[in-house]
């Protein structure tokens, strides 16, 4: 399953014992980390790329950890919606969708341009297949901020999803032309072709997009779900 430079600071609490004195941009970073090395994920609060994760028991222990202490702050503060976009994509990462709904529908309510709230609510929906409600969410932040290639990118997935392949390629095209090379676009534009049954242009695109990260996992997989499909192409 990755949205991209400028993440927002997340707090978290730390797996290590804390003192009372603990300062709180500790946390910050504690959390920072977690998020950054442990999913891959691009710009902003909790962006990911479509992808899905899975943990190992110290990883979950953290995003247990940043659940708690995200619980707590929304409960201090409950008029702060950056807090509420973490704790939503906390309940995101741990599987809660309903409860990752709420903190995101709750910052909707208050302010319907916040870009994190609509675009990681898309990204709910694409997890539950819900592509429909996907596509309302990525298109209202495509309009929020059209310069970040993301939500062209989820518009794109959730159109695949629809088995609308030509307005997902449109979208993904849009979003190889505001960020050029990047390995993701490349491969979801592969993905579409995959999914289309042209096997063929699909192994190509796979490859293209290795030519700009050797050891980019998806397209690597892609290439072995594909193998029997590349001695066929050859023939053609």
């Amino acid at each position: 399953m990755e949205a991209e430079k400028v993440p927002q600071e997340m707090e978290n609490k730390t797996a290590e014992k804390k003192t009372k004195k603990q300062p709180k941009t500790f946390k910050k970073r504690t959390a920072f980390l977690l998020l950054l090395l442990t999913l891959g994920i691009s710009v902003g609060t909790g962006y990911a790329l479509g992808h899905f994760y899975f943990w190992n028991d110290i990883d979950m222990k953290r995003v247990n950890e940043q659940l708690d202490y995200y619980k707590e702050a929304v409960r201090k503060d409950p008029a702060n919606l950056e807090d509420r976009i973490v704790l939503g994509y906390t309940y995101y990462l741990k599987g809660d969708n309903d409860e990752a709904i709420k903190q995101f529908e709750y910052v909707l309510d208050k302010d319907k341009n916040y870009y994190d709230a609509r675009y990681n609510l898309g990204l709910v929906y694409i997890k539950e297949e819900s592509y429909n409600e996907a596509l309302i969410e990525f298109e209202k932040a495509v309009k929020i901020a059209p310069k970040d290639y993301k939500g062209y990118v989820q518009m794109g997935i959730a159109y695949r999803g629809l088995k609308e392949y030509d307005k997902a390629t449109n979208s993904l095209e849009e979003a190889n032309k505001l960020a050029p090379t990047n390995s993701d676009i490349i491969y979801q534009i592969g993905m579409v072709a995959e999914a289309q049954g042209k096997y063929k242009d699909a192994i190509a695109i796979y490859k293209d997009a290795l030519q700009y990260d050797p050891l980019y996992k998806d397209a690597l997989d892609g290439l072995e779900r594909l193998k029997d499909k590349d001695t066929k192409a050859k023939g053609e």
